[in-house]
């Protein structure tokens, strides 16, 4: 069955579903615990509210365009939902790393997900443009798929330093980094001189997870389709409710 009109054709629902990120992501920072630590109930809450936005997107999708591209943003979805619990834990593990306060977790975890979904937006362009340009590239994808299905089935190496990362390394060379935080400043100057502060390091420590989660996630997305914007729909809505999904986890890990 063809679509109504091709609105997911163009530019135009890039620029729609650009507002509604933009437009999504203020609720969340605005409303969601501003100012203080959330409660574990209130993640429950937002998490439950999240993905009913998300399950509410399929019958916008089905009435723009068809089943059949309903069913694959459903899909893509789910499985990126899936995979952002990985990021949940590697994010825990970087703000015990870095000691970072828990009233400064939340917001540094919003712009952990603005970069991630830049990231996975250019990821995503770029993955489609190589692809329609040299078939062969999905082929490499799958390679690289199995090839870390490989490396989750053997382990990682146990104590990993966050500090060895290229990104955060990177950041080291560029800008002395201050002892201690100052609030939630990324730089702060120190002596004449601008310093970064262990938040900005652990951001990038995060933005570097990002990379290497996208390098999982977006083949994964390219086995179901090709249609940028499905694929960075879902993408969108798997990513939205990551804060409050952070603190559900982060909650049931202190209970058990």
């Amino acid at each position: 069955m063809a679509p109504p009109f091709a609105f997911f054709s163009g530019p135009l629902p890039w620029l729609v579903l650009l507002g509604v990120t933009v437009v999504m992501l203020t609720i969340d920072l605005k409303l969601f615990a501003r100012g203080r630590e959330p409660t574990f109930r209130e993640g429950v809450i937002w998490s439950i509210g999240w993905l009913v936005v998300a399950l509410l997107v399929i019958p916008v999708v089905w009435v723009l365009s068809n089943a059949d591209d309903a069913i694959t943003y459903t899909t893509v979805y789910f499985i990126e939902r899936s995979l952002s619990l990985d990021n949940l834990f590697v994010f825990i593990l970087l703000f015990a790393y870095f000691g970072v306060p828990e009233e400064h977790r939340a917001r540094l975890l919003f712009w952990g997900i603005v970069a991630a979904l830049v990231l996975r937006g250019l990821a995503i362009l770029g993955g489609v443009a190589l692809i329609e340009q040299f078939h062969f590239v999905i082929y490499i994808l799958g390679v690289l798929l199995l090839v870390l299905a490989w490396r989750i089935l053997r382990g990682v190496e146990e104590g990993v330093d966050p500090d060895k990362n290229l990104i955060v390394r990177g950041v080291r060379k560029v800008f002395p980094v201050a002892g201690e935080f100052h609030g939630h400043h990324w730089f702060v100057n120190i002596d004449g001189r601008r310093h970064a502060t262990p938040i900005f390091l652990c951001l990038a420590a995060i933005v570097a997870a990002d990379i290497a989660f996208a390098v999982d996630s977006i083949p994964a997305a390219f086995a179901i389709t090709r249609d940028s914007v499905l694929i960075w729909m879902g993408n969108v809505f798997a990513l939205l409710g990551l804060r409050a999904l952070f603190v559900l986890v982060e909650g049931l890990i202190r209970r058990f």
